[in-house]
């Protein structure tokens, strides 16, 4: 088959996006990774936050300018990421790559394939003249089909109590096609998709480049001190060392991050992202870290005062592996009567945040799976209701040591690999 379906399926390996991007500020080329969020120009030096109105999109290169030819370009939508699924059997995960047909066109491939990371792609621009074929295929079909790629699914007369997608990268991926007389061509290998009798039974129709999909480029300047900000060309969260202050992306712009660390010792080597995400979930009556241990049936009977420490889960700030993801989150919940995190000044020992709390929060129910040792008789059927209320976020580093091939969090007994934290930068 010449597209396949997917192209990775569970692998740490998964390649990058390669994207070829012009500087706003001299127009030298950067050539950036689908998860960079910091333009870093080495001509002229200067540092840009890309900032776009939902997914960013995309374009294959086309083999040669077109010639007597209307040129058209077909959506794909670029998944990747790790997706939970809570059924009666239990919780599963997988890591899943793939790029699924967002257009109906005759002889449309339905999928990518490899090509978008073989190929270095470029972002979609006013100037093309190009026109657009409309996405005809909501964004949650295609979701549920990059499940199906991951064989996360349930059986037959099963039970599905949830399903998330966490730590997702969500893209468009446009496919050049040639409308010719002869009929629709593959603008990218010039092969033919459709001959004209059977591509005009779909709509050929295009709109042109809309406003909404335009990058804008924010400056990387505190708003606070208005000095320079700092973090790796994948953070979701920036930091001023003049003022330790931290600063999330939003559609308005910057925005203010409430942040702590737990204070390490001597043997600090580093310091691990943590959200730590304050909620009640009234359907199962959990106000308290009492009462998430008595919910989960944890083999450990709730000290006194934990009945007055409200709720707070904890989820890692980086894309993990996901059964890395699990433990650490399930660790850091259950140990957070340890923690006591305090203010204090950004230190060169913080590792970056490569997950937003937008994100973290989906990650409250897969917690309350991971930590439910009675959870199919208890906890799972009640998932599908549960909501949170008076959720709050703050962003807390803990400190780890070095043990040689693993970072070590004293006291939650966080374990996470070295290969593991560098692979995670790459789902």
């Amino acid at each position: 088959m010449l597209y396949p379906v997917d192209v990775y399926v569970d692998r740490g390996d998964l390649m990058h996006l390669r994207i070829e991007q012009g500087c706003p500020q001299c127009g030298g080329p950067v050539e950036l990774t689908e998860t960079d969020r910091l333009l870093t120009c080495s001509f002229c030096g200067t540092r840009n936050y890309l900032q776009g109105n939902g997914p960013f999109r995309y374009v294959l290169p086309m083999a040669k300018p077109p010639e007597a030819a209307s040129v058209l370009l077909a959506p794909y939508l670029r998944f990747k990421g790790t997706i939970y699924l809570v059924s009666e059997r239990g919780l599963s995960h997988r890591v899943v790559d793939t790029t699924q047909a967002a257009a109906q066109v005759a002889g449309l491939p339905p999928s990518l394939g490899v090509r978008p990371q073989a190929m270095r792609l470029r972002r979609i621009d006013a100037g093309s003249g190009a026109s657009y074929l409309p996405r005809q295929i909501k964004a949650g079909a295609i979701l549920a089909k990059a499940a199906a790629v991951g064989r996360l699914t349930v059986r037959t007369g099963g039970q599905l109590f949830h399903r998330a997608y966490i730590g997702e990268s969500l893209s468009y991926i446009y496919l050049p096609l040639l409308h010719k007389r002869q009929g629709v061509f593959d603008g990218v290998t010039g092969l033919p998709l459709a001959p004209p009798e059977q591509a005009g039974k779909t709509s050929l129709r295009g709109r042109p480049f809309q406003e909404a999909w335009q990058v804008r480029f924010l400056p990387t300047l505190c708003p606070q001190c208005g000095a320079g900000l700092h973090g790796s060309t994948d953070c979701q969260v920036m930091v001023c060392t003049h003022c330790h202050t931290t600063w999330s992306l939003v559609r308005e712009g910057l925005a203010a991050v409430d942040w702590r660390f737990v204070p390490g010792t001597g043997a600090t080597r580093l310091y691990l992202p943590f959200w730590r995400i304050r909620a009640r979930i009234p359907t199962l009556a959990i106000s308290s870290f009492a009462d998430f241990v008595e919910r989960t049936n944890q083999p450990f009977l709730p000290r006194p005062q934990w009945g007055e420490r409200g709720m707070s889960f904890w989820v890692p700030a980086i894309k993990l592996r996901p059964k890395v993801f699990l433990q650490a989150s399930r660790q850091a919940t259950l140990a957070q009567w340890r923690l006591n995190p305090v203010s204090g000044r950004i230190q060169q020992l913080f590792y970056p945040v490569t997950l937003p709390e937008t994100e973290a929060r989906q990650a409250i129910k897969i917690i309350l799976a991971a930590a439910a040792t009675a959870g199919a008789r208890l906890i799972f059927p009640a998932l599908p209701e549960v909501r949170t209320a008076d959720v709050s976020s703050q962003l807390v580093y803990l400190p780890c040591v070095d043990k040689g091939h693993d970072w070590v969090q004293p006291e939650t007994g966080i374990a996470v690999g070295k290969n593991v934290l560098r692979l995670g930068r790459s789902i």
